[in-house]
């Protein structure tokens, strides 16, 4: 396995590749993703142990999309099926991916936990969707305390996880080592992965303005809320694309099998 060192610009060049590959296949694309967060909301609303399973099932989740974009880029219809990819290489891959589920877990709830800290657990019932943010709450101190500590604590693991799934899918690497080996691509990487990062983020709030700015010019309140869920699926799922090509230039090229 060979770690690729890539340019800044390549940030824009995933981000490009991952929206030409949506609208190669929008309709199988949007529909997977679609799929995924339906298992994931299902698997939240459990008691008790909902938000744990599907933070566990997230790597393995991530996995399927990616394996969707890798159909698609090969001119092949992603079928459902490829969701379950992690599942469907035997017990020994399962169970990697299964570790991954339970690591990424505790650290998430560990970053949860310790940004509850800060302020109470405000910020943490806002972001689980468990409570309706006010202006008054968002603008307290304890509050944005709380979420800047919890994106410090995520920015790290997410970085380590970021290509742990599918190193271990199509390299055949245990959890630990994939996620040595993601950490490190994304540090090796770094201005590549920051323009890819900001850019998204750029164009996430760039839908935003042009959603609201029409439904203002067209004196409609309500068409904003109609507008933006398909717009924010749409935009997600063009994301989660473009996070193959991210794993595709970073490391050699995986197995065909």
């Amino acid at each position: 396995m060979k770690l690729n060192l890539v340019p800044a610009r390549t940030g824009m060049v995933w981000i490009k590749l991952g929206v030409r590959t949506f609208f190669r296949q929008p309709l199988a694309l949007a529909g997977l993703f679609f799929m995924f967060m339906a298992v994931m909301t299902i698997a939240s609303i459990l008691p008790y142990v909902g938000l744990a399973i599907a933070m566990a099932l997230l790597p393995a989740a991530t996995l399927g999309l990616m394996a969707a974009t890798r159909e698609a880029t090969e001119g092949r219809f992603p079928m459902p099926l490829l969701l379950l990819s992690a599942f469907r290489s035997g017990p020994k891959e399962t169970r990697a991916m299964l570790i991954l589920g339970g690591l990424y877990t505790v650290g998430f709830l560990g970053a949860m936990a310790l940004s509850s800290l800060v302020d109470g657990g405000d910020f943490a019932r806002v972001y689980l969707g468990g409570t309706t943010p006010t202006r008054e709450m968002m603008i307290e101190p304890a509050f944005q305390g709380a979420m800047w500590v919890f994106i410090g604590l995520h920015l790290p693991l997410s970085l380590l996880f970021w290509h742990a799934p599918a190193l271990v899918h199509w390299h055949g690497m245990s959890p630990a080592k994939s996620l040595f080996f993601s950490l490190v691509a994304c540090l090796r990487n770094f201005w590549a992965y920051a323009i890819f990062g900001v850019m998204w983020l750029m164009l996430l709030v760039l839908v935003l303005v042009c959603i609201t700015t029409l439904a203002a010019l067209l004196g409609s309140a309500d068409l904003a809320g109609e507008l933006l869920f398909p717009a924010m699926l749409l935009v997600a799922t063009m994301f989660f694309a473009s996070l193959y090509f991210t794993f595709r230039d970073t490391f050699e090229q995986p197995p065909t099998a």
